[in-house]
């Protein structure tokens, strides 16, 4: 028995398509796949024909009536932000479409629209706005509540001197807490006073061979850490300390989603050319450079997944909510993209970084 349709779609056009896109029948049927849907699917066309559509593609949505609807109405149908999964990839927001063939009223096109890329950049732009915003904040409150504190916490010590042993308790606490504030003062320093960018050709996989062997004798101690490296990679063109930093900050947050029981953190490195930036002022260019650290932690709250990269958002109960937002704007200096991916057992945080010019790397290898 042949899935295939009558009508099938110009080979070049269907083989162009960007978006994954599937061709039902309808006893609802696969029998006809684009290459986007194969690697989508993670599956070939071939395995995909005489398949139940369905099946293979796990919709948050009533699709299959929209299919029938769509066939016997002769007219497309649209689905905004859906999570989409198949297989064992974990759920990304996508938009649908569904339209009858022109030729062929029987079979129904479903193409999916992933949100992935322009939630990036959203998010993106959304939390390195909030970063800036924060900055100034940052310094002001950092200088002018200091000073006030060193009295405080002073005048608390002196008063300690007269009391029993039994009232000393109060006074020890007012202590304790003001020099916990003023640690916090000086995240909030570290973070308003950042240093711009030393950029030069760097390798990522040396940055991230640093994070590695730095957290391993400290923090992630109890993690297993696994690699999964492209070392075909090119170099990118970055502060190799601040590089650094970004990944041991990200390592360090994997480390500490586990818990004291540990975990396994996935560090991974591949090329990808389909994410491009656009500035405001028109400049740009592509992020092909994709750096992955992944844990199999709870995962990140959904109430605070959206704004995970501003400033004083934080998923733990005593944390500042800074790390990650000095992450951001690191990687935001380096005209870079940082997003996160999450669910229960499944975190992705991914760094996208352009490669090196060809002049600045030219120029290192003649220093060296």
């Amino acid at each position: 028995m042949s899935f295939r349709s009558p009508y099938p779609v110009p080979g070049v056009i269907w083989a162009s398509l960007p978006l994954p896109a599937v061709l039902i029948n309808p006893e609802g049927l696969i029998i006809e796949s684009n290459p986007a849907a194969e690697a989508f699917l993670n599956a070939s066309s071939r395995s995909l024909q005489g398949q139940p559509a369905f099946d293979r593609l796990t919709i948050d949505a009533p699709v299959e009536e929209a299919v029938t609807r769509a066939r016997i109405n002769q007219s497309p149908i649209f689905i905004n932000d859906v999570d989409v999964t198949s297989g064992e990839r974990p759920p990304v927001q996508c938009n649908i479409q569904i339209a009858p063939l022109h030729d062929n009223a029987e079979v129904v096109m479903l193409l999916i629209s992933p949100r992935e890329i322009a939630d990036r950049l959203g998010r993106a732009t959304a939390a390195k706005s909030a970063a800036k915003s924060a900055i100034g904040m940052a310094e002001m409150l950092a200088h002018e509540i200091k000073n006030p504190l060193a009295g405080i916490s002073g005048a608390a010590q002196l008063i300690a001197m007269n009391l029993a042993p039994e009232d000393r308790e109060l006074a020890d606490l007012i202590v304790e807490e003001t020099r916990r504030i003023v640690k916090l003062l000086e995240q909030v320093e570290q973070f308003g006073n950042l240093r711009p960018p030393e950029r030069r050709p760097v390798n990522i996989h040396d940055a991230l061979d640093r994070a590695r062997r730095s957290a391993a004798v400290g923090f992630a101690a109890r993690m297993r850490i696994t690699e999964e490296y492209d070392p075909s990679l090119p170099a990118t063109y970055a502060d190799p300390d601040q590089l650094m930093q970004v990944f041991l900050n990200l390592i360090k947050n994997a480390s500490e989603a586990a818990g004291p029981q540990g975990g396994r953190i996935r560090l991974r490195t591949f090329y990808d050319i389909s994410l491009r930036l656009r500035r405001s002022d028109g400049s740009g260019g592509a992020l092909p450079l994709q750096v992955e650290i992944i844990d199999d932690g709870p995962g990140i709250s959904p109430d605070i997944a959206k704004e995970i990269f501003e400033p004083f958002v934080s998923g733990r109960e005593n944390g500042t909510g800074l790390g990650l937002a000095l992450v951001n704007k690191i990687i935001s200096d380096h005209g870079g993209l940082i997003s996160v991916d999450s669910a229960p057992g499944r975190t992705v945080f991914r760094v996208s970084l352009p490669v090196a010019p060809r002049e600045a790397a030219l120029n290192d290898m003649e220093v060296k």
